[in-house]
């Protein structure tokens, strides 16, 4: 079965088409082995008859009417009523193989001559293309007869064979125009939902085609209203609990300024500075799951931008890209989200090295550092929000735990995925890939 399926068309206009055409062939297929096998062989056989009829008439005539005189008039009216031509060799013998049979057109006319000339003979259809010479023995010469090829073969023959093909491509060529309509919507309805999956807004799609198609459509736009709502209701969400704790936070910061550098208060400050953090780190994923629309943008631009900025913090970082990286995003989350990667990097490694590149139908980009590196059981878990490998929670060893988050996040909305791996540098590996 998996060799079978190995053979078969992919996509569904094909396998659409050859659930029609199969069909269409058996029956081609039946109705040319039932033609063939009835109606051609009694045709052939009737026409076979028909033309040894003849040339036996014509060898009565001439035993009866040996002189020659009746001789010319019998071969004039072969030639005029049953178009064959007729001539006579005086003393002429046949051959001794006369009676051998070796082609089809022996097998099919032999056994009608046999039946009714009862005289030596012998078929030859190797003179021209178009016509049969039938050579018989008589008691003082040779008869030979000529005749064309068609009086053994229909025409019909050629009519059902091209009349099958003709409406058979026909047929095929009608099916192809009218499934080629009914697969489009669900390419398009593919593409739609591709691109909303790369955080690219379809606005302009429309429900088409057939009613199950239209269905499956109608569902996919409210799967995205959906979507849509959530993110930004979840966006306002953050937002506005952010902003809120902030007067607060504010609050607590005036107070505890005037308690002085007390042993007390100086816990409770470093408190009040995480808590800022975390609201920092909030915003930014909030403004990470934006609806800003995406624009196209160079991403080897972009990453120069970035680079540039954390080199101004004091971190060592190399930088390879290809040109003219161009791709659909929201600059500001990509940006966040690349800065965070390449932070990271800059804080448990020495040395940062950052590359970018197509690879088919994506581009990678890659940020490697020469640091501890994460263990792999621990892989997945740091993307998960406010997790951290210090289980200390020290705000100078490492941040709220949403940089990550915010990384892959933004990179998800995007339509791409982001994993970690071993570095070449010895440290870890921040793969980042984007669809084009």
């Amino acid at each position: 079965m998996t060799f079978i399926k190995r053979f078969l068309p992919k996509s569904l206009l094909g396998r659409s088409l050859l659930i029609l055409v199969m069909p269409l062939v058996l029956l081609q297929v039946i109705a040319t082995y039932i033609f063939y096998e009835r109606h051609w062989s009694t045709i052939t056989q009737r026409l076979a008859n028909s033309l040894a009829g003849d040339v036996a008439l014509i060898v009565t005539y001439l035993e009866d009417y040996p002189d020659p005189v009746s001789r010319k008039w019998i071969f004039e009216m072969a030639a005029s009523r049953l178009d064959i031509r007729a001539e006579f060799l005086p003393g002429a013998r046949l051959a001794d193989d006369a009676d051998s049979r070796t082609d089809s057109l022996d097998r099919m006319l032999g056994p009608q001559l046999d039946a009714l000339v009862r005289r030596p003979f012998r078929i030859d259809a190797t003179q021209t293309d178009r016509d049969i010479e039938i050579r018989v023995q008589m008691p003082s010469g040779v008869l030979v007869t000529t005749t064309t090829r068609k009086r053994l073969f229909s025409p019909t023959t050629y009519i059902f064979v091209l009349w099958m093909v003709g409406s058979s491509l026909v047929l095929v060529a009608i099916a192809t125009v009218f499934m080629r309509n009914q697969v489009r919507p669900i390419r398009r309805l593919a593409a739609a939902a591709n691109s909303f999956g790369k955080g690219r807004d379809v606005p302009n799609f429309r429900p088409a085609g057939a009613s199950e198609v239209r269905q499956a459509a109608q569902a996919f736009i409210q799967m995205r209203n959906r979507i849509k709502r959530q993110i930004e209701q979840r966006t306002e969400m953050l937002a506005g609990v952010s902003h809120d704790l902030r007067t607060p936070l504010t609050r607590m910061k005036l107070q505890l300024a005037m308690l002085g550098d007390t042993p007390e208060a100086e816990e409770l400050k470093a408190d009040v500075v995480e808590m800022e953090r975390m609201i920092d780190g909030y915003l930014a994923f909030a403004r990470g799951e934006g609806t800003a629309a995406p624009e196209p943008a160079d991403l080897a631009v972009v990453l120069e931008q970035v680079v540039g900025a954390a080199r101004k913090e004091g971190a060592t970082i190399d930088l390879e890209t290809e040109p003219h990286l161009v791709v659909p995003v929201r600059l500001d989350a990509l940006k966040r989200c690349l800065m965070n990667l390449i932070s990271n990097a800059a804080r448990y490694g020495k040395h940062v090295r950052v590359s970018a590149g197509r690879a088919q139908d994506m581009i990678e980009i890659m940020v490697d550092d020469d640091g501890p590196g994460i263990p792999r059981d621990q892989r997945e878990a740091v993307f998960r929000p406010f997790f951290r490998l210090d289980p200390s929670r020290n705000i100078q060893t490492g941040g709220v735990g949403l940089g990550l988050t915010i990384a892959r996040d933004v990179v998800h909305g995007h339509g791409g995925e982001l994993v970690l791996d071993d570095s070449p540098l010895g440290g870890l590996r921040a793969r980042l890939r984007l669809p084009v």
